[in-house]
């Protein structure tokens, strides 16, 4: 997994972060002031900065001016159009803009990580390794024939691994905000891959909530 770097003023918002990142198997620094993530990035080597505009010391654009080839994503209230286009043509990766949803950052940590770490592209749990680029599953080195939706759902669960999913959630993340059908549709596709992937103990359920994949890392 990935060694990232957290610069975040706002220490709730920065154990938060830092929290839910460790909890898909990331390794997480964090710093709360421009000043010092410049002496941090300087010392160590990061596969990904999360990155506050609004700093102590030096904002995060002068942070990002100085450290440039950091894959980074910026982290701001400021919503303004300005802003983001001023990050992006920057060379950021991505934009986020505050309030936000967690899954939302999750997801696009690992999207960024994709394109920065091109070779990181499956992922093994108990005998069975799932292969992003070619959307293939294996258990025991034998390919699983999965429908398309068996494997978005396994792949949702394995992005946002330890972390505990609504019903709800896995069918806007999976079949979409204009699915018409019910939760039962989501039950279903779970005990298909619980059957096929003989993951029964991986794949959890959480009581009157959802799912969620429980893994080491």
């Amino acid at each position: 997994m990935a060694n990232i770097l957290i610069v975040e003023d706002e220490e709730p918002v920065n154990e938060l972060i830092c929290r839910n990142l460790e909890l898909v198997g990331h390794h997480c620094h964090s710093n709360f002031d421009g000043k010092t993530a410049l002496d941090e990035l300087a010392q160590g080597s990061y596969d990904l900065m999360i990155l506050d505009i609004m700093l102590p010391e030096l904002d995060g654009f002068e942070v990002f001016e100085r450290c440039k080839g950091q894959p980074t994503i910026f982290l701001t209230a400021k919503s303004g159009l300005s802003d983001r286009l001023k990050g992006l043509t920057m060379g950021a990766d991505d934009y986020i803009v505050k309030p936000f949803e967690m899954l939302e950052l999750l997801a696009r940590v690992e999207a960024v990580l994709r394109r920065v770490q091109p070779k990181r592209n499956d992922f093994e749990i108990a005998g069975v390794r799932i292969d992003f680029d070619s959307r293939r599953i294996w258990r025991d080195g034998i390919e699983t024939e999965c429908s398309p939706k068996e494997y978005e759902l396994f792949e949702t669960l394995v992005i946002n691994r330890n972390i505990a999913l609504s019903r709800e959630r896995l069918l806007e993340l999976v079949w979409g905000y204009d699915f018409e059908g019910d939760t039962r549709t989501v039950d279903v596709h779970i005990q298909r891959l619980r059957k096929k992937l003989g993951l029964e103990k991986q794949i959890r359920t959480v009581y009157k909530l959802g799912y969620r994949l429980e893994t080491e890392r």
